[in-house]
C-alpha cells in the first residue's frame, strides 16, 4: 500500500504572531544597542577589556535570576503580562546606561536590569510561538529571530552616527524606550497564547524531571549563545585591532554580522520546513566556522566585513534550532523548558564574553577568538549525540 501523503506544514501569521515579532524588534534595539555601545562605554570609563566584559556578565546574571522566576511568574500572571513587564524593564535598563555612562556601578546595573527583563520577553515569546504554531513552531521562532536581527542591522549605524555627532552615542539608546511605548499604545490589547490552551499544553504542569537528552540539548544551546555573544560584544574590538580603524567606525562591524544573521534567519524559516533539522543545524555550524576563519585571518576591512557576514549567516540558525531542540525534548512542558533555556543562555552570555575579554587582555583579541571554533566543536559533538534520540528526531520536520 502507498503511504498517505503528508500535508505540508504552513506558517499562518495572526495578530498575536505579529505582535511577538514586533516585540522581538524592540528587544533587538536593546541587545544590539548595548552590544555596539560597549567599546565606546569602555573608552568613556577607562577600564580594561575584562572589566568591560563584566557588563555581559551583569546581563547574564540578570537573565539567570529572571529565568529562575520565569515559570512561577507565568503561572501567576500569565505570558502576556510577563512579556509586557519585560518590555518595560528593557526600556528602564537602557535608560539607566544612557543617564550615567561614566559610572561603572550604574552601567553594570543597567545592563543587568535590561538583561533580566529581556528574558521575560524573549523566552515566553518563543514558547508562545511554539505553542501557537505546532509543527511550524521552529519556522516561526526562526522568523521571529529574523525580525530581531533585521532591526539589529541598523542599530550599530545609529550608535556609530550618534557617537560621531554632538549628541553622543548614548542618545541612540533612547530608541528602545520610544519604540516600546509606541508598540504598547498600538498593540497592547492583542492577546498572546497562554500555556495549556493549544496542542501540547496538557503537559504544561507536569513536574517530572527532564532526561539527559534535554540537558545535553541545553548544553548545545549554551555553546550557541556563548558563540553569538562573543561576536556581538567583541567582534568590533578584533575588527578595530586587525584593520586599524577607530572604535567609532569599527562599531559598524556588528552590522555585517547582523546582516548575515538576518539573511540566515529569513532563509531558515523556509529551510526549517524542508530540510532535516540535524543536517540543517550541522550545515549552519560549518558555515559559521568558515566565516570565523575568514574574519580571524583578515586584516582588510572588506574581507573582515565579509567574514562577519558569513559568520552571521551560520550563527543565524544556531539559537532557533538549539532552542527548538530544547523545547522538543521537554515533553510538552514549554514554559519550564523555556525557563531552563533562559538560565543556560544567561550562563552563556556571562561566561562566554567575559572569558573572551579576559583572554584578550592576556593574549590579544585574535588569540582569544579561538574560543569560537572550540564552541563550534562542542556544539557539533553534542548535536551528534542528541541526534540519535527519539525525542528529538522530529524537530523541524513536517507533521
Amino acid at each position: 500500500m502507498t503511504a498517505p501523503a503528508t500535508a505540508p506544514v504552513r506558517l499562518i501569521r495572526d495578530r498575536a504572531t505579529w505582535l511577538i515579532y514586533l516585540q522581538f524588534g524592540v528587544f533587538a534595539t536593546y541587545l544590539y544597542g548595548l552590544s555596539s555601545a560597549l567599546p565606546l562605554l569602555r573608552l568613556d570609563q577607562g577600564v580594561s577589556q575584562a572589566v568591560a566584559g563584566l557588563h555581559g556578565t551583569s546581563m547574564a546574571a540578570g537573565g539567570i535570576l529572571a529565568g529562575l522566576a520565569l515559570s512561577w511568574l507565568i503561572g501567576r500572571i500569565g505570558r502576556r503580562a510577563v512579556i509586557w513587564t519585560g518590555m518595560a524593564g528593557i526600556s528602564a535598563g537602557t535608560l539607566m546606561v544612557a543617564a550615567a555612562p561614566t559610572l561603572l556601578p550604574v552601567t553594570l546595573l543597567g545592563y543587568g536590569v535590561a538583561g533580566a527583563l529581556a528574558t521575560l520577553v524573549l523566552f515566553p515569546g518563543m514558547a508562545a510561538l511554539d505553542n501557537r504554531h505546532g509543527p511550524a513552531g521552529p519556522a516561526a521562532i526562526s522568523e521571529a529571530n529574523a525580525v530581531c536581527v533585521i532591526v539589529g542591522i541598523g542599530v550599530p549605524f545609529v550608535v556609530s552616527a550618534a557617537a560621531q555627532s554632538a549628541l553622543g552615542w548614548r542618545a541612540a539608546l533612547l530608541v528602545t524606550s520610544v519604540l516600546a511605548a509606541l508598540l504598547a499604545l498600538t498593540m497592547g490589547r492583542v492577546p498572546i497564547p497562554e500555556p495549556g490552551k493549544t496542542t501540547g499544553g496538557a503537559h504544561a504542569d507536569d513536574e517530572a524531571r527532564f532526561d539527559w537528552r534535554f540537558y545535553l540539548a541545553a548544553a548545545v544551546l549554551f555553546c550557541c549563545v556563548a558563540m553569538e555573544f562573543c561576536f556581538n560584544l567583541w567582534a568590533a574590538k578584533l575588527f578595530s585591532d586587525q584593520t586599524g580603524l577607530p572604535a567609532a567606525v569599527a562599531a559598524t562591524a556588528v552590522a555585517a554580522f547582523t546582516a548575515g544573521m538576518a539573511s540566515g534567519r529569513l532563509a531558515g524559516a523556509w529551510l526549517a520546513l524542508r530540510i532535516p533539522p540535524t543536517a540543517l543545524f550541522l550545515g549552519a555550524l560549518l558555515v559559521a566556522a568558515v566565516g570565523w576563519a575568514i574574519f580571524w585571518l583578515s586584516t582588510d576591512p572588506v574581507f573582515s566585513y565579509a567574514g562577519l557576514a558569513v559568520s552571521g549567516l551560520g550563527v543565524a540558525l544556531h539559537f532557533p534550532m538549539a532552542l527548538s531542540r530544547v523545547l522538543a525534548a521537554s515533553g510538552g512542558r514549554r514554559d519550564r523548558a523555556s525557563a531552563m533555556a533562559s538560565i543556560f543562555s544567561g550562563l552563556a552570555v556571562g561566561i562566554g564574553p567575559f572569558l573572551l575579554g579576559a583572554l584578550a587582555d592576556g593574549f590579544g583579541a585574535q588569540r582569544a577568538f579561538l574560543m569560537v571554533p572550540a564552541l563550534i566543536g562542542l556544539a557539533v559533538a553534542g548535536l551528534l549525540v542528541t541526534a540519535g534520540g527519539r525525542s528529538l528526531a522530529g524537530v523541524g520536520k513536517p507533521a
